[in-house]
């Protein structure tokens, strides 16, 4: 093998940064790659030269990251959301350093439109949300009341999952370009390749297994995870348009007084049973 000196000089680099994005210290990874301690401590330290071939694989696939980009990309100047697209392997997103860009509309004075995407655009709203062309097909509006310095994107939701939300509610969204800034159960509308367009509660797992976790209000349907992989867009939960009313919850007083009213029945019948 040619001495990789005068070519690499972010191996060791990007794998502490790597390991540390994992939360893992270097005995707990050793354990995991199945090599020595000492071992990966010389590769994080710039002692290993010549990584074997061996070495180049057991880091690459570890990792979900290119060989190429191991050795040739400082990784230390990229963003949350860049490495993960990068570990994502998405040709489409990312060229070493090259990110994707939002398609959006604005005004003639250079303002965003929150452009709207109804039910009948669901569909080609997968294939379409990186071309400008076909956003640029899509409605638009605009409330005073949103920041302007935010990019805002409205969706059409089908179903009962986030019940005490109408069904059929049009969602109003804020873009979230780094998704490791999601919290614990943060509402989000999810552009996922295999679901599609998703009102959930999502938890970021990114860290952890390069997941995020989406769970319904409704309890008749079960949480699941999503790779970060499949995953197109995420907008986070700002509002939300419906010509339904919410149903309200029953307060302690009316529950109270429905189960009065049910054991008046239970006992009526029971006398009335009786007198037979």
């Amino acid at each position: 093998m040619s001495d990789f000196k005068n070519h690499i000089c972010y191996w060791a680099g990007n794998l502490k940064i790597l390991r540390s994005r994992l939360g893992v210290n270097q005995e707990q990874l050793s354990e995991q790659l199945n090599i020595s301690r000492s071992k990966l401590n010389a590769h994080e330290n710039g002692q290993t030269i010549n990584p074997t071939i061996e070495d180049l694989f057991r880091f690459s696939s570890f990792y979900n990251m290119s060989i190429d980009t191991l050795l040739r990309t400082d990784l230390s100047k990229l963003s949350d959301r860049q490495l993960i697209e990068l570990q994502s392997a998405s040709e489409e997103f990312i060229s070493g350093k090259k990110l994707k860009v939002l398609a959006t509309t604005v005004t003639p004075d250079n303002r965003d439109n929150i452009e709207f995407v109804p039910r009948k655009a669901r569909a080609g709203y997968l294939s379409g949300f990186s071309d400008p062309e076909f956003i640029s097909q899509l409605p638009i509006f605009h409330l005073p009341h949103l920041p302007l310095d935010r990019k805002f994107r409205m969706f059409a939701t089908v179903g009962d999952s986030m019940f005490p939300i109408p069904e059929n509610s049009l969602v109003i969204g804020n873009y979230i370009e780094d998704w490791q800034n999601i919290k614990i159960d943060t509402p989000c509308i999810v552009i996922t390749k295999e679901d599609g367009i998703v009102f959930k509660l999502v938890t970021n797992q990114i860290a952890a297994n390069r997941s995020l976790l989406l769970r319904s209000l409704n309890p008749q349907y079960a949480p699941y995870e999503v790779n970060v992989g499949d995953v197109l867009e995420v907008w986070q939960f700002v509002n939300y348009i419906s010509d339904t009313i919410p149903a309200g919850e029953l307060s302690l007083m009316e529950m109270s007084q429905s189960l009065i009213d049910i054991k008046a029945t239970l006992d009526k019948l029971i006398k009335e049973k009786q007198a037979l």
